[in-house]
């Protein structure tokens, strides 16, 4: 069974579960674009498994604009591990608009 970036989030407590969360992150984007390559999504839709954000410009600028948009309400998790706060914020690049 494929772990998810989705569920692997839970297990962020730490610097080396971050670093692996961006691992099981960075496997879902290239599974996303095999996916892509094999069937391409809808222009107007998501890609696969739900990335809407296609180039690593496009995913920095949705992560920045979550953390940042999320300020105002005191950030994303306030007073959570910060690990898992930028674990948060690096998942939002995945399809934040």
């Amino acid at each position: 069974m494929r772990v998810t970036p989705e569920d692997y989030i839970e297990n962020v407590v730490d610097e080396m579960s971050f670093l692996n969360f961006l691992n099981v992150l960075s496997e879902d984007w290239e599974t996303s674009a095999e996916i892509e390559k094999k069937t391409p999504s809808p222009p107007y839709g998501s890609f696969a498994l739900g990335w809407q954000n296609g180039t690593i410009g496009m995913f920095l600028e949705a992560a920045a604009a979550c953390g940042l948009d999320n300020q105002s309400q005191g950030g994303i998790m306030p007073g959570a591990n910060p690990w898992r706060v930028a674990a948060e914020i690096m998942l939002a690049g995945k399809y934040y608009e």
